[in-house]
């Protein structure tokens, strides 16, 4: 897989592990839309990684970082998805990643969102959270189950709900896919493929 590509401007935190973990799920070469994608730490990791890209963001400073993503073909949208519409009605994409973001009213959205053979790869904050930092408002935090009631349709491939400590913080992440018609049963590896040595 490439590496090459266009480069932030600025540092970037590295890419959620789990988003890393779980990356091979999604098809080669796929359309991959990143929801609250900020400065783009994991837009930049995954055209690294051979996909095409769209991201959405409110922010214009987060918007103005993606700017070599958007030279190179990416697609990147400034948009208020929470107060104004969804830029993505009736598309449908081989992978959804959202991370540290919840919007309650676009979870149906998110996950109609995933194309049959598409992953839905996800991780935010969840209840507990508010023992140990922020964000600690109900609103912003998952609660017990709620992404494995949210992807109701997409086979659950892996999910955790627990405490991290470094830093601290309570999350909920899910790794989903939206089953082909024709599939009766499909292989998801559980992890990336090793390289023999």
């Amino acid at each position: 897989m490439s590496t090459t590509g266009p480069q932030s401007p600025q540092p970037l935190a590295p890419p959620s592990p789990w988003v890393q973990r779980w990356a091979h799920l999604i098809p080669a070469g796929g359309r991959v839309l990143d929801v609250a994608c900020g400065a783009g730490r994991h837009l930049f990791w995954l055209q690294g990684q051979g996909h095409a890209l769209t991201g959405v963001d409110r922010d214009p400073a987060a918007i103005a970082a993606l700017a070599p993503l958007a030279q190179a073909g990416a697609e990147i949208v400034q948009a208020d998805i929470e107060d104004g519409p969804w830029p993505f009605e009736g598309r449908q994409f081989d992978a959804v990643v959202v991370t540290n973001y919840l919007w309650r009213p676009l979870l149906p959205r998110i996950v109609a969102a995933v194309a049959p053979g598409g992953v839905l790869l996800y991780e935010t904050f969840a209840a507990g959270n508010e023992t140990v930092g922020r964000p600690s408002r109900p609103e912003f935090l998952l609660a017990p189950g709620e992404l494995i009631a949210a992807s109701a349709g997409l086979r659950v491939v892996a999910y955790e709900d627990g405490f991290l400590p470094s830093p601290e913080r309570f999350v909920q992440r899910i790794a989903a896919v939206r089953p082909r018609p024709e599939e009766t049963l499909a292989r998801h590896r559980l992890g990336p493929s090793q390289v023999a040595g």
